[in-house]
């Protein structure tokens, strides 16, 4: 199969420079989405560290402002200082309170999964970690220029945002890589990247309508921040697959709710598999479906055979080119209900594995 043999696993001892490793994404492994309930840094981390073959760093927006997607993303931006306004995130003229709470709780957050690393002996065991960013085109529809206007609507501004964020995650994707000694993988979350290329972004007023941006044009700025990055890169968004832009982010994996196929999506599904791309699939339930553990992983390890064969491809693919997520964040979900669905997909990686 085309790809199979670099998309099968990442180096124990790679080098962060190492621009082929944006296609040694780690399959066959589970991983979580982001986002984790609580407000406790170390236990959150515990749990994934415990649960998951990728382990990431935990999210938890509960903390309030500066810790949900946009604060924590202007955590990490270089020489871009973020305020809170209005209930608004605003890009602002000197840092802030809410630019210094968002990195400390990124600080924290590294120190916490640095902890339970070494508590657990596990320099040399596990060879990848997953952190998260929002995306540039997600940030810019949520966050606005000093004058009010969403930041998306000026270019300018997001090309500077786009290389604040790529220095921003390199810088922490580099000091996680020399912290815990591991490849560390970047996920992209952009849910609101259809409505920019549609057109369809809350203006500030209604007179003054936000232009869409070119699905080319996306795809490139996406393309071009992952390279910037020399580190394997996915792209995540819970919303129904966007193939006209999935299809041209050519070395980047791709996140999916699979739960929201439709038939006609099948074929576009075959034909980013069959080119050896890497897919983070969306399986398992973001709350407690109350089905027996046992039963739900039997289900989607059924499931997910049964899909690959309705498209035509050999099941080899869900061992070399598959990862297994819940379809979305767990910060909305029971603290037992988030360790078990970690468990739950892990359960069901393996299940994929011997199938």
């Amino acid at each position: 199969m085309a790809g199979a043999s670099r998309l099968a696993g990442v180096s124990a001892h790679p080098t962060a420079d190492d621009g082929a490793g944006r296609d040694a994404f780690p399959a066959g492994k589970a991983t979580g989405v982001g986002s984790m309930p609580g407000t406790d840094p170390r236990e959150a981390a515990a749990v994934v560290v415990g649960e998951l073959g990728l382990p990431h760093l935990p999210e938890l927006p509960a903390r309030g402002v500066g810790a949900d997607l946009i604060g924590r993303t202007a955590g990490l931006l270089v020489d871009l200082p973020v305020d809170y306004v209005h209930r608004t995130y605003r890009l602002a003229a000197a840092p802030t309170a809410e630019t210094r709470r968002a990195r400390d709780w990124l600080r924290w957050d590294l120190d916490a999964l640095e902890e339970v690393w070494e508590t657990g002996g596990l320099r040399g065991q596990i060879p990848a970690v997953k952190v998260q960013a929002c995306g540039p085109f997600t940030f810019a529809a949520h966050t606005e220029l000093r004058g009010g206007h969403k930041l998306v609507r000026d270019a300018g501004a997001l090309r500077e945002v786009t290389g604040s964020l790529a220095a921003g995650l390199r810088e922490q994707t580099a000091e996680l890589e020399r912290r815990l000694g591991v490849r560390v993988v970047v996920q992209l979350d952009e849910p609101s990247v259809g409505a920019v290329i549609d057109g369809t972004v809350t203006p500030l007023t209604r007179l003054d309508p936000i232009a869409p941006i070119p699905v080319a044009d996306v795809a490139h700025a996406l393309t071009e921040l992952a390279e910037q990055l020399h580190r394997p890169v996915l792209v995540h968004d819970c919303s129904p697959p966007r193939w006209d832009l999935l299809g041209r982010l050519d070395s980047c994996a791709v996140s999916i709710d699979l739960t929201l196929l439709r038939e006609r999506d099948l074929d576009r599904l075959g034909e980013l598999l069959d080119a050896g791309r890497v897919l983070a699939a969306g399986v398992v339930p973001p709350a407690d479906p109350g089905i027996e553990p046992g039963r739900l992983v039997d289900d989607l390890v059924v499931r997910l055979g049964t899909l690959v064969d309705r498209i035509g491809l050999s099941r080899d693919v869900l061992r070399e080119q598959v990862l297994i997520t819940p379809t979305c964040g767990l910060a909305g979900a029971t603290p037992e209900w988030a360790r078990t669905a970690l468990t739950v997909a892990s359960r069901v990686a393996e299940g994929i594995a011997t199938s």
